[in-house]
Order: structure tokens, then sequence, then C-alpha cells
């Protein structure tokens, strides 16, 4: 048996477990803890190594062994896995994978492809090459996954989707210029709502409130245009999405399927397959431990 701590640090929490990667994928232990990233990259940090540490401890106690930690987190990742940004987590330059070094063989990833790994390897992605992965959270972003293997690019930013201005018509024929992650993810939605939740608004939707179901529709529309727009470059035999808000069926889901198809220019690929992932929350922790031992789950 092969066993991995998997550690995914969001802009919410830090969600790990200790994952036995010969059998699915399962956790067989876990932690959680609130992200907190305003305290600090250092603080957050500290929380990641704890929990790691004890983790570690328990499954010896329990009779087992971890043979690495993968860590998947919000942020741009390099080749080397350094992070490079720190738009949530305030991580750059920061030693982090030297850090997990010190209680186990340790590889530091961008979280969206470490949820896009767990997804080809045991979850929606298995069996399609190639695919692209969406994760929809906190906040958005996206990658090709090809020979089961999320692509990273030259610099390990091949990742951002929503970060930047784009133009997109709504279906009344408007055109529209704006940062679609400050418009259609769950903590954009939240802000926009006036609620801390997402669940909130959708909760909302569900009865009857009209602005709740127009922000939904129209968040998961525009991505849904953004979605087609990447189908028609890269031309993937399917799209699997992702994350707490990608994850939601109803209202906005049914608006971004449509507003892929809608946005797609071949004919031929606006039949593609497109569907929810099938890991959940759990896909950021299975993904970051198969990082860190990848032969493992296959």
């Amino acid at each position: 048996m092969t066993y991995a701590i998997g550690i995914d640090v969001g802009g919410t929490k830090i969600a790990a477990g200790v994952v036995d990667l010969t059998a699915n994928g399962a956790i067989v232990m876990r932690a959680m803890a609130p992200t907190a990233p305003e305290r600090g990259g250092a603080a957050v940090l500290d929380d990641v190594l704890a929990m790691a540490g004890d983790l570690r401890d328990r499954f010896k106690r329990s009779g087992g062994s971890v043979d690495a930690i993968g860590l998947g987190v919000c942020e741009l990742v390099n080749r080397c896995g350094e992070v490079t940004s720190d738009f949530t987590i305030a991580w750059q330059g920061v030693a982090v994978q030297a850090a997990l070094n010190a209680i186990a063989p340790a590889v530091v990833q961008g979280d969206v492809r470490a949820h896009a790994m767990a997804e080809a390897t045991f979850g929606a992605g298995r069996g399609f090459d190639p695919f692209v992965f969406a994760s929809v959270g906190t906040g958005i972003s996206a990658c090709l996954v090809q020979g089961a293997v999320p692509f990273a690019g030259a610099r390990g930013n091949a990742l951002v989707l929503a970060t930047g201005p784009i133009s997109i018509a709504t279906p009344d024929g408007a055109l529209h210029s704006f940062v679609l992650e400050e418009y259609a993810s769950g903590s954009a939605l939240a802000r926009r709502y006036g609620v801390e939740r997402t669940e909130q608004i959708f909760a909302a939707a569900q009865r009857g409130e009209e602005r709740a179901r127009t922000m939904l529709h129209d968040a998961g529309w525009l991505l849904g245009g953004a979605l087609g727009w990447l189908a028609s470059v890269l031309d993937p035999a399917m799209i699997v999405v992702g994350g707490g808000l990608g994850s939601a069926p109803g209202l906005y889901w049914d608006a971004l399927v449509a507003g892929v198809r809608a946005h797609i220019w071949s004919d031929a690929t606006r039949t593609l397959d497109v569907r929810q992932a099938a890991l959940g929350s759990d896909a950021g922790i299975i993904g970051a431990a198969l990082y860190a031992v990848p032969k493992a789950g296959v």
C-alpha cells in the first residue's frame, strides 16, 4: 500500500488527509482548519505544518506510515514547486516545500492542477483525453489535462482563465467587458449579493427571489462563455467542472452548460460532454497526494 498526505490550501479552508493511493484515492484520516489568510503567510504555513505533522504522527500510531506530502495552493506555482503569486495566500518567495520536507518528502503544486489530477486518475475525467478541468469556488481556474497529466505551461502559469478582463455577449446581444472572477466566482457572488456564503444565494433563488436567480443565471452563463471559448481553442474530449460552486446543481449549472454550448464555434465540438466533477471537495486532497507519489495512482 502507498499512503501520502494531501493538503488543499484554499482561500476559506485548509483541508488535509492521509490518502490510500492504491485504493481509488480513499482518504483514511482527515483534518481541517479555516485558512484565515488575512493573518499572513507565516501563520497559514504554521497551521499547515502542524496539520501535516499531526496527520503523520496519528497515522504512525495507527500502524501506518506516509511516503510523501503533496500540497495544492490557490496561487501560481512554478515547475520547481515555488509559489510565485500572493493573491490570496502570502507565500510568494516563501520556502513552503522545504518546510514540508522536514516532515516528509514534499511536492507543492497549484490547486487546480491537483484537483484535475484527481479527476483524471479516479474521477470524472478518467478515460477522456484530453479534457479541460475548471474549478469554481472562491476563485476560478482551469487547465488542460492530456495523457492524464495536467498541463502546467512553461512557467507553471497555465491556469489563469478568469483574472483578466474579457468581453462576452449576454443572451440579449449586449457586450460586457469585465473580470470574470470578480463576477462569477463564489466569493464575488456573495460579495455582490451582500451575504457571507453562496449557499444563501442558492436558498434565496429556490424561494423564487428574482435578484438571486438572475445573479446565478448570469454568472453561470458568462463562465460558460469563457469555457466555450476554451473548448474552441483546445478541442477537448470533455469539460469537467469542480469546486464548491461548480459542483452545485440547479440554475447556475444549467446556465453554465448553456453558455458553453452557445459560445463554441464548431457544431461538432458543441456536443461535447460537460459534467460535474466526481470527487467533490476531496479532489484537492487526493490530487495533491497523487502529485507527491505520481505513479501510485496509475
